[in-house]
């Protein structure tokens, strides 16, 4: 099947998704260093900054759109084993890890994925981070974006929450990539939107008290109330990555700031709405010393992101992970 004339789109939410993951990273510290300081001086941590499997299951995933235009959630799973057989140290969750070892020595993936979590299956947010390009892709489709959500969400994660993180993210990527060219929505309007295609569910109701927040609401009130990924599920997750993406849809460095001061799983929240805002606005605004940090995109993902200027040396540090 042949790209839709909006891929790249996608592509830009791809490389926003991956800036944000090794930005959110980037601020996992050693114990006692002080980052709040550091993050209100806006002062960046130590290059290089690496990104984990939000990143390597959205490769995948764009990969996958790339060969067929569609999501065959079946063959996905497949594809998202393989590449976990292939570099695992990416910071899966411990869930994925039996999941996807499971999926890669030949189990079928629907038994695998029901069977988490005492039969319910998985509600974390490991659906939710990677799909924000498959929202671009269908970008003028918000219903059919929606529909592929489903579908990608549903060969790792069984649980409706799960699945419903996932749709929010992508719906929200795929508003924001089609109103490229116009004044960013409203906040409040676009949040009430999203969770319209979430309906019945805690992360949209999630998103309906992230769209009620007063304008000025600061990011330590809004991740305190609507969580910011540290129960590492999809509800807590969610509304609060969306609801600091639709504050600065024209302004991707500034929603990645705003972003990881929520604290909680920065690396997931930051690529959720990297993802997101760059769906509309592209990265052409992310510093130089951001671009030359970041670990590049892999030539197999079907994407290839604006040339990196060389890193400057930067001494040893590590993070603990």
């Amino acid at each position: 099947m042949s790209r839709p004339p909006y891929a790249p789109s996608a592509h830009a939410s791809l490389d926003g998704l991956v800036m944000g993951d090794a930005f959110g990273d980037s601020w996992f510290t050693l114990s006692g260093e002080n980052v709040e300081e550091q993050w209100a001086a806006r002062g960046l941590r130590p290059a290089p900054w690496r990104w984990t499997d939000d990143s390597a299951m959205a490769f995948v995933l764009f990969a996958h759109l790339t060969a067929h235009g569609e999501v065959r959630p079946g063959a996905l799973a497949r594809e998202f084993a393989a590449e976990y057989a292939r570099d695992s140290g990416r910071k899966y969750g411990a869930s994925m890890h039996e999941v996807l070892e499971r999926i890669g020595a030949g189990e079928a993936w629907r038994d695998v994925t029901g069977e988490q979590f005492g039969g319910q299956g998985s509600y974390g947010n490991g659906a939710a981070m990677r799909v924000a390009p498959l929202g671009a892709w269908f970008r003028n489709d918000p219903e059919e974006a929606a529909a592929q959500a489903r579908l990608s969400a549903r060969a790792t994660h069984a649980h409706p929450e799960a699945v419903a993180g996932a749709v929010a993210v992508a719906v929200a990527a795929a508003l924001a990539a089609a109103s490229a060219g116009h004044d960013a929505p409203v906040r409040a309007e676009f949040l009430r939107e999203v969770a319209g295609y979430v309906p019945g569910s805690e992360v949209g109701s999630g998103l309906r008290v992230a769209a009620g927040l007063p304008a000025a609401t600061p990011v330590d009130r809004a991740a305190s109330i609507l969580g910011s990924g540290w129960r590492i599920s999809a509800r807590d997750t969610v509304p609060f990555a969306l609801w600091s993406a639709a504050g600065q849809l024209d302004d991707l460095p500034e929603a990645l700031w705003q972003t990881v001061g929520g604290w909680g799983d920065r690396d997931t929240t930051c690529a959720i709405a990297g993802g997101v805002v760059a769906a509309r606005t592209g990265t052409g605004g992310v510093p130089a010393a951001w671009l030359s940090a970041c670990e590049a995109v892999p030539a197999w993902s079907g994407w290839t992101p604006p040339e990196r200027p060389a890193p400057p040396p930067q001494p040893l540090v590590r993070q603990i992970m």
